[in-house]
């Protein structure tokens, strides 16, 4: 299926590592142009170097700490200047602590909210003129811990939630600007993050981290992790014309883990 996607430009925040690497692997397969925003500026001119090399487009790294708000306007402003304009915005960086809730500090629900859900607002903010202009859109990474509490993801799970609630809302200011807004909510995923989430399966059942993936598959009731290019690949549908009709959708790809209605 021809996405339509060539010649288009995409800003991809948490385009070092994880899934926002993986995102922005797929839209430069696909020939959209990126911006990469993360913190780590060695990575992010790795990735970009490599995406220029293999896939013929721009690819440009802005080393940025998405909890400054200074730092947010100066990244949106690189990006609108480097892309002329913008027709894609990926929020996907952020990840927040998991742990018991006693022994969870201020700073951890300050730095959980700051960068994953402060980020995405003040970066869709910033880059709004520009998706209006060009009748674009943009897709939260958020998490299925938006609609599953747990007793260890108390900080994830309310910031998870309130990325969903802000995609509703934005959602609906976009029908009136011509700016498309979905979310996608990912299960677990063969990224850096599933060691954190392996040793927490791992300590709840009392058994070696050797284990824990069987613990955790088991437990999530399904066969597999998921891949960061599926992810990847739906991200890049989203953003096509092929998706026109959809705004304000918050699509779960878990394996099936989450069975609430």
């Amino acid at each position: 299926m021809d996405l339509g996607l060539k010649g288009k430009n995409a800003v991809v925040t948490g385009g070092s590592r994880g899934l926002g690497a993986a995102i922005a692997e797929v839209l430069a397969s696909e020939g959209m142009n990126v911006v990469l925003v993360a913190r780590d500026k060695q990575a992010l001119e790795e990735n970009a170097a490599s995406l220029r090399a293999r896939h013929g487009i721009r690819a440009v790294p802005h080393a940025a700490d998405l909890t400054s708000i200074p730092e947010i306007e100066r990244a949106a402003a690189a990006a609108a200047a480097e892309l002329g304009t913008v027709d894609l915005l990926v929020n996907s960086a952020g990840a927040t602590k998991r742990g018991d809730f006693f022994a969870l500090t201020d700073a951890d629900w300050e730095s959980g909210f700051g960068l994953k859900f402060f980020g995405a607002m003040r970066m869709s903010r910033a880059l709004w003129p520009s998706l209006k202009q060009s009748r674009g859109a943009i897709v939260n990474i958020v998490g299925v811990g938006a609609r599953m509490p747990s007793a260890d993801f108390t900080i994830g799970g309310s910031v998870n939630a309130a990325f969903l609630h802000f995609t509703k809302a934005l959602s609906t200011i976009g029908t009136r600007d011509g700016v498309r807004v979905n979310a996608i909510n990912p299960g677990v995923f063969e990224t850096g993050r599933l060691q954190q989430s392996l040793r927490s399966a791992a300590e709840q059942a009392g058994v070696p981290i050797a284990q824990a993936a069987d613990v955790l598959l088991s437990k999530m009731g399904v066969p597999r992790f998921g891949k960061p290019e599926e992810v990847a690949r739906l991200v890049a549908y989203l953003a096509s014309e092929h998706a026109a009709y959809m705004n304000g959708a918050a699509i779960e790809i878990d394996g099936g883990s989450q069975r609430n209605i």
